[in-house]
Parts: structure tokens; sequence; C-alpha cells
């Protein structure tokens, strides 16, 4: 019997499915597809998250920070890998990525040496299809993994 894909959480997910409703019609229908996948998807996948994930969880206002921390409580937490750091830099400077967004490259780095088959994220102007060109090339010019770069909408539609 074949294992079930890896998903990574990027903290744009727990942020989404815990905040409170939104007027905007973007945020407001990204809400609902991040809870349809949750709901409907996320038993089909071994989630996974990392403590840089856990770290922006923890930020700012206090209920909402608990409120995405509970979320995420019981998902697998993946070891650091060796190399994270560099690689997250090397993306950072391929990318064109400010420091301010810099987990952005951690996350990413964590998914391609820990092979992980899916990193789910709202962030798409750091994480999408754009950018993503720019990750392929590089990873395969370095025989590196190369994760799915998605949102939640993949699962649910």
């Amino acid at each position: 019997m074949r294992s079930k894909k890896s998903i990574y959480l990027e903290t744009t997910i727990p942020s989404y499915a815990t905040a409170k409703p939104s007027t905007d019609i973007i945020v407001a229908a990204r809400q609902l597809l991040t809870n349809l996948f949750w709901e409907k998807e996320r038993h089909k996948y071994n989630l996974l998250i990392s403590q840089f994930v856990i770290d922006e969880c923890s930020l700012g206002d206090k209920e909402a920070a608990q409120k995405r921390l509970q979320f995420i409580f019981g998902i697998e937490q993946l070891e650091i890998p060796q190399g994270v750091e560099v690689l997250a830099s090397k993306y950072q400077k391929i990318l064109g990525i400010p420091d301010k967004a810099r987990y952005d490259c951690l996350h990413l780095a964590y998914c391609v040496l820990g092979k992980v088959d899916y990193l789910l994220s709202w962030n798409c102007t750091h994480l999408g299809n754009v950018t993503q060109n720019k990750i392929r090339s590089y990873n395969d010019s370095h025989s590196l993994w190369m994760p799915s770069l998605v949102t939640p909408e993949f699962f649910t539609t």
C-alpha cells in the first residue's frame, strides 16, 4: 500500500483558518478554501510543520496566536535538516526576497531538504507560480527535490 503524500503547512494556512471572517471577498474565499481543505482533505495526507511555523504562529495578537498554535497542535514537526539555513539564503538571493520575508525561504528549504511533496501556502508573492520556475531551475541544476507549491484550492476543486 502506498503511503500518504506529505504536505508542509506554511504559516498562512493556520492564519487564514483561524482568523475572524473577513469582509474582503478575496480573503473570505481563501478562508473558505482553507477550511474546506482542513475539513475534507487533510486526512488524506501526512501534514508537517517546522519550528519556523510555530515561531511565526506565536507572533502578534496573543489571542490570535493562541488560536493558530491550537490549530497546528499535534501536527508532526520536521527536524531541522542539515543545510537548511544555507539553502534558504540561496533561495533568498535567487528570488530577491527581502530579509523581512526570510521565513518563506526557510519553509521552502525545509520542503526541499525534507523531500516534502507539497508546500501549502497562500503566500503567492514569494512562493507562487512566478518564483516556482526560478526555484525549479535552481533545484534541477543542483539535483535537489522540487516540492509542488500549491494553495488549498489545489485540493478542493
